[in-house]
């Protein structure tokens, strides 16, 4: 059941969910300000729901960050667009992967050690290929494809479950800016439209490897300015003239070690997480890590790199949320920690 339909039976529940509710008075005109400033708007009746879900969330926000100041947690949260949502709202609106069984038509499941072979064709010149680290110099390492120039400006899927579209853009704009020197801004409208056939479901959720399959038969994928974004299920209006980069394969990574060496030689890399906590719905900054995040991803995102912060190892992940959400529409995620959030499950990148 998707959003609307969820929001409905919400809707219909309000009175008897609010009544005999008391607002704190002291949050009034905070309340007031956030919905002028992310512009909600709501009957009499929902406007009591959703302020009593972002006093929760207030509450919430509040306690975590007392619980950061006395060391209990490595990142903090902080009130963003989502603030009246509950979190099962919240994900039910915004994470849309879905884990489709794969076939093998067209990818290589690869384990850490064989996924950077010979079969990739990489060009003589390509210094990515001919770094020769040991496992030790990768872990010392740390890499931000951002200020290399191969990622493009946070994006935001809006209230449609497209995720994915944005993940696998991410990850084709990576691998073409490193092989052709150029960076282009793919279009998900293009993706979320015309992949149906391929397993897809627009906004309703999809998987970024359906979304290769598809660039790969149909022989490329319209920029952004041609097939501009609706944040809705629309009619495919694929146009071949407006094709500005094309892949030919794409390979499947399925642990961190693997995750890792890809994003140092290879470039940004699609993944899925578990993004259905309430510390992931208003992150802020810091090192997320949640002992109770699962590795059954739900959200597509993708990562451009790792690092070290406060002597914790984490990844650099890109959302496509906009940039009033996490760190200017980023997060870092716990790196070398169980696989934690599932974060190396369904990793892949394309092969241009």
């Amino acid at each position: 059941m998707k959003f609307p339909l969820f929001l409905g039976c919400v809707v219909v529940s309000i009175l008897v969910v609010v009544s005999g509710h008391t607002f704190d008075s002291i949050l009034d005109e905070d309340w007031k300000s956030w919905k002028s400033q992310h512009e909600k708007q709501y009957t009499e009746e929902e406007d009591s729901y959703r302020r009593m879900n972002w006093e929760d969330n207030m509450r919430y926000i509040q306690q975590h960050n007392l619980e950061h100041s006395m060391g209990k947690h490595t990142f903090t949260v902080g009130m963003n667009q989502f603030g009246d949502l509950t979190t099962e709202e919240f994900s039910e609106l915004m994470n849309g992967f879905i884990p489709f069984k794969a076939d093998n038509s067209t990818e290589d499941d690869l384990d850490e050690y064989d996924e950077f072979d010979e079969d990739d064709e990489f060009d003589e010149d390509d210094e990515f290929d001919e770094d020769e680290e040991s496992d030790d110099d990768l872990k010392r390492s740390a890499v931000d494809w951002t200020k290399k120039g191969c990622v493009t400006a946070v994006k935001n899927q809006g209230r449609c479950g497209s995720c994915w579209a944005f993940s696998a853009t991410g990850a084709i704009e990576g691998q073409w800016c490193i092989k052709r020197r150029r960076l282009v801004n793919l279009s998900e409208q293009n993706l979320v439209d015309c992949t149906t056939r391929y397993g897809n479901r627009g906004c309703r959720g999809g998987w970024m490897s359906n979304a290769f399959r598809y660039v790969i038969v149909n022989r490329g994928i319209d920029s952004a300015v041609s097939y501009p974004y609706t944040g809705r299920d629309g009619r495919c209006r694929f146009r071949r003239s407006g094709v500005v980069a094309k892949i030919r394969s794409f390979r499947n990574i399925r642990n961190e070690p693997g995750l890792q060496r890809a994003v140092k030689r290879k470039g940004p890399i699609a993944v899925a997480i578990d993004a259905s906590r309430r510390s992931f719905q208003f992150y802020k900054s810091g090192v997320y890590y949640d002992r109770r995040c699962s590795r059954r991803p739900n959200h597509a995102v993708l990562v451009v790199g790792y690092g070290r912060q406060h002597g914790m190892e984490y990844w650099m992940v890109k959302n496509s949320w906009g940039r009033t959400w996490g760190d200017n529409g980023y997060i870092k995620m716990a790196k070398d920690r169980n696989n934690h959030c599932g974060i190396a499950s369904y990793a892949v990148y394309p092969i241009v």
